[in-house]
């Protein structure tokens, strides 16, 4: 299977964390490649990086290095969208994704939407009690704290960018400084 590969280091400050690869993320070789996905341009506006990053492969090697940013999904297995992945995928790929970091222990586990954090927990990877909350989450992995954001997808509309810049300027603010 061709899958985007983790962007992964130890002592991660954030560790960014995807439903699963978009195709066309997949043929660019790079995390949030779709044009139309917001990723990027909020990424740039948040505060959560010291300078500006062109999207683009060389971008997942620079935000690694100079900022302390991993990427990786719940499930590594592409798709054209949510509706196609199935209880299978995340019965397997939770324990894999709990694993990896409780191995890489990044500061913070950020998921990108409720969904995504929501079938990580449904299938085992953390006990959550109630409703799951934007923002910071109560729960840790290890010693990584969780905290969520809505997914920047063009499919998930609801939110606009100025909604999306502002729960990422929450996630900056919460973290460290800049390594």
């Amino acid at each position: 299977m061709k899958t985007l590969p983790d962007s992964l280091r130890p002592g991660l400050r954030l560790l960014s964390i995807g439903l699963n690869p978009s195709l066309p993320s997949v043929a660019a070789g790079f995390y949030f490649a779709n044009p139309r996905n917001r990723f990027w341009k909020v990424l740039n506006a948040s505060g959560l990086l010291s300078r500006p990053v062109e999207p683009g492969p060389d971008a997942m090697a620079v935000l690694l290095e100079r900022e302390g940013m991993g990427f990786t999904d719940l499930v590594k297995r592409p798709t054209r969208g949510a509706a196609d992945l199935r209880a299978k995928d995340y019965r397997a790929a939770t324990p894999q994704l709990r694993a990896l970091i409780d191995r890489y222990q990044p500061y913070c586990a950020w998921f990108h939407g409720k969904l995504a954090y929501s079938y990580f927990v449904r299938y085992g990877g953390v006990e959550v009690d109630g409703d799951i909350d934007w923002g910071l989450q109560p729960q840790r992995i290890g010693t990584s704290r969780i905290f969520v954001t809505p997914n920047p997808s063009p499919a998930n509309a609801v939110f606009s960018v100025t909604d999306l810049v502002q729960a990422y300027r929450e996630l900056a603010e919460f973290l460290p400084g800049q390594r």
